[in-house]
């Protein structure tokens, strides 16, 4: 269904909202809504339900929360929750949960958030005692469902949330289910970033003549510079390290998500970016919640200012102070480059997004840049003298600052008085801005960081061919015997090279560059791995799930040791 266009100038006055929201959003300097709010905030009060793409940052929140708050406070509130909203993360919840407390404030709206990491008897109580809305992770409402705490028969409004996110990270069968529990006659609604067909054949099941809506995020006007700035750098797996580092001395990040693929990796990359004099934290899913609390805690409160994470632990984050999202790793797919770089250019805030590519990945960042449809532009890593020149400009800056200010100066002009009797002026400033300089720590001298081409393609693979750059491999590996190992899921169920490449090198010590050809049939793949890692890899993959599921792991029958050949 096509929606009708709005006048952009329409303010929220417009949108028919009752005069408590109007109210709240005023105090919180909300004055124009965002196109998303446009288009979905009348049919939502109308009852309809909605499938909307959206990017991260484009306002979805209030889309959903305001129409929600007004329909729930118009038609009476009873005993049992009348909205669930269901998030692919804990952070996630609670920023929905306060953002909807924010505008409901004068509504009398009780919102909960519930989620794992936190003590299920808080919980409990608090759904006794009542409840209007429930912000949830998948998991955790199914807890309570099952225990008879989260009644499902009376909602009226269920919204999906970053539905391409909780799909992704195994909640399909969750979601399922949920809604499977509740009333026939809900209002659904559903936003997500991408929209792959997963997530159209959950809005073919479960949403009645959905409207429609896609947003794209703003571009800019002619002349303006974007609000997302996208660049890349090709270098070499061993220089990586001192690349970012040559990076962020030469951007100066206010605060930085730097994106890893494994925890391994997040854990030895934090401790070396430390050991360059960086204050940094880790964030991944082997760390309890309470760790996980201290390590945002210390991000937001500027006592660190680099966050080194894997993607899921990153979900759902929304970090005010954040100027730059920077990729270790190539994403292994669009949609997690789409998720990542929404960290930033949020509500109107410019932002970084820079990528570091080894040359065999540039193939990939192509791929990025047309399903997209943003241009990445290829950069030189900086050099020693750029990195120089950058330290003298924050230097300058620094003294800028200081002689603006209001601070007192005067008790520094007997020392320049002093020293004037036997130097020019001009050579006592050069001196005090060369002790400024260097107190900063600015290094005298830096490693050159080589410059490297994108590796060519020798040959392009058909849609049907899934060897994962067997003939690459190959070429890379040395002697060692492989085998085979197969895996109880295949094409049918949405299996990806990506997806067998991510769940190995996440939970064991094989790295991507150690697995050699992965063959997805209909219903099952088969993946070869060195002979050694043969009984870590079948262990770890036991316990893990891909694509949402647990399938059968075990040694191909036909998989015995060979050599490489």
């Amino acid at each position: 269904m096509a929606v009708n266009e709005i006048d952009e100038g329409s303010g929220f006055d417009d949108l028919a909202l009752g005069p408590e929201l109007l109210k709240a959003l005023s105090g919180l300097g909300y004055e124009e809504p965002t196109p998303i709010q446009r288009e979905a905030i009348p049919p939502l009060l109308e009852g309809r339900d909605l499938l909307g793409q959206a990017a991260t940052g484009t306002g979805k929140t209030a889309a959903f929360a305001l129409p929600m708050l007004q329909r729930l406070h118009t038609e009476g509130a009873g005993g049992e929750p009348a909205g669930l909203v269901l998030v692919p993360t804990r952070e996630l919840a609670v920023q929905v949960s306060e953002a909807m407390h924010r505008y409901g404030r004068d509504l009398g709206t009780r919102v909960l958030p519930i989620y794992g990491g936190q003590p299920i008897g808080r919980q409990l109580r608090a759904l006794e005692r009542g409840v209007d809305v429930v912000v949830a992770t998948p998991g955790r409402a199914l807890d309570h469902i099952g225990r008879g705490t989260l009644p499902l028969k009376g909602l009226r409004m269920v919204v999906l949330d970053e539905a391409d996110e909780m799909l992704d990270m195994g909640f399909a069968d969750d979601i399922e289910a949920i809604l499977q529990d509740t009333p026939e006659d809900r209002q659904t609604v559903l936003f997500s970033a991408t929209m792959p067909p997963r997530i159209d054949g959950i809005a073919r099941r479960h949403l009645r003549e959905p409207v429609r809506i896609r947003i794209e995020r703003e571009q800019p006007a002619a002349g303006e510079a974007p609000l997302i700035r996208q660049s890349a750098y090709i270098v070499t797996r061993a220089y990586k390290p001192a690349a970012l580092g040559r990076v962020l001395d030469v951007e100066a990040p206010t605060a930085a998500i730097v994106f890893c693929r494994t925890r391994e990796e997040v854990d030895q990359l934090t401790e070396t970016m430390n050991g360059r004099g960086y204050r940094a934290e880790a964030l991944h899913g082997g760390m309890g919640q309470e760790q996980r609390d201290r390590v945002m805690g210390r991000l937001r409160s500027g006592t660190a200012d680099l966050l080194v994470a894997t993607d899921v632990a990153a979900r759902g984050l929304d970090i005010e102070q954040l100027t730059h999202v920077i990729n270790y790793d190539v994403p292994s797919a669009p949609e997690s480059y789409v998720h990542r770089i929404g960290r930033v250019g949020r509500a109107g805030r410019e932002g970084v997004a820079i990528t570091l590519a080894e040359p065999r990945e540039h193939r990939m960042l192509k791929t990025i840049e047309r399903v997209t449809r943003s241009k990445i532009a290829v950069e030189k890593v900086p050099t020693v003298a750029d990195l120089r020149a950058r330290r003298l400009e924050l230097t300058r800056a620094a003294l800028q600052e200081s002689l603006m200010e209001d601070g007192d100066l005067d008790r520094f002009r007997v020392v320049v008085e002093t020293l004037a009797d036997e130097f020019d002026l001009v050579d006592i400033a050069l001196a005090a801005v060369k002790l400024a300089h260097e107190s900063t720590g600015a290094a005298a001298d830096e490693e050159e960081i080589p410059e490297v081409a994108p590796r060519p393609q020798r040959f392009e693979r058909g849609p049907r061919d899934d060897r994962h750059g067997r003939d690459e491999r190959r070429a890379r590996r040395g002697g060692g015997a492989m085998s085979r190992i197969f895996v109880g899921a295949g094409r049918s169920a949405g299996v990806r090279p990506q997806d067998i490449v991510g769940a190995i090198t996440g939970e064991t010590r094989v790295s991507g560059r150690e697995i050699g050809a992965i063959e997805i049939a209909d219903r099952f793949t088969l993946v070869e791995i060195p002979d050694g890692a043969v009984d870590e890899v079948v262990s770890a993959l036991r316990r893990t799930t891909i694509k949402g599921r647990k399938p059968i792991v075990r040694r191909d029958r036909d998989g015995a040791p060979r050599g490489r050949r």
